[in-house]
């Protein structure tokens, strides 16, 4: 592959502009036998994808042929290109994750789903539609575990109800979840399988309490990292994509 359409893919621009980074000196490319970083002027220079470390405008960059991300949605964001009321969870990332190409056109990566704007936690974006359909499909039960924490006492009848199932109002079949663990006096984890719209909201009042806040910590069998902080990504690791498989 070319140097300049390795930058196109990765989202650096369209051919050109890429071109341009590389003649105006501001690309360098990692050199292994050397241990050093060497600044490369002939964007038409084929390369090897694998493995390949990169920097643009002194910022280092991983070749991803496909992007899978993982970001800490804090409060108050919208997983929207065009908010309403709130910033967009796209502007906590760098450009280039905005501008991957996907069949001829800018895309960027997308959410796996949407979070509420006042939910926080564990959010998946990719520009695999494959991935984000599997992932997103109720027909593929993927498990996501919400930790709950309710305005008012979570008793064993809320809890038993929420696992035999609850009628929302634009559904007459029972909705269950599938596992509910009470952690604290007003603390739920929730894991359910499916996303209906709030749906852990409208869960709670079914049975007689509030959400008063949200927070995802788990997909399948990856956990949110502790030391990732709310707004901040990265790239997920082929362990932790391992772990979102169907049946984690």
């Amino acid at each position: 592959m070319q140097l300049q359409e390795m930058l196109y893919t990765q989202g650096f621009g369209i051919r050109r502009v890429c071109s341009g980074l590389v003649q105006q000196g501001w690309v360098q490319l990692w050199n292994a036998q050397s241990n050093a970083w060497e600044q490369v002027l002939d964007s038409t220079l084929e390369i090897d994808t694998e493995g390949l470390r990169f920097k643009v405008q002194g910022v280092e960059w991983e070749y991803h042929e496909l992007g899978y991300v993982l970001l800490h949605k804090p409060a108050g964001t919208e997983c929207s290109q065009k908010p309403s009321a709130h910033p967009s969870i796209y502007t906590l990332l760098p450009a280039p994750l905005r501008q991957r190409p996907n069949k001829g056109a800018i895309q960027g990566v997308q959410a796996v789903g949407r979070l509420d704007q006042d939910t926080t936690g564990l959010l998946l974006l990719s520009d695999d539609g494959q991935f984000i359909h599997r992932m997103s499909s109720p027909k593929k039960h993927v498990s996501k575990v919400y930790r709950v924490t309710c305005k008012h006492p979570v008793d064993d009848k809320q809890v038993q109800r929420l696992l035999d199932g609850v009628v929302l109002d634009d559904d007459p079949k029972p909705v269950k979840a599938a596992a509910c663990e009470q952690v604290d006096s007003h603390v739920l984890d929730l894991t359910l399988t499916e996303g209906k719209y709030h749906q852990v909201k409208r869960m709670l009042a079914a049975v007689g309490n509030r959400v008063e806040g949200l927070h995802r910590w788990k997909m399948g069998g990856l956990v949110l990292p502790v030391d990732l902080a709310p707004g901040q990504w990265r790239w997920l690791t082929p362990e932790e994509l391992a772990l979102l498989k169907p049946g984690k």
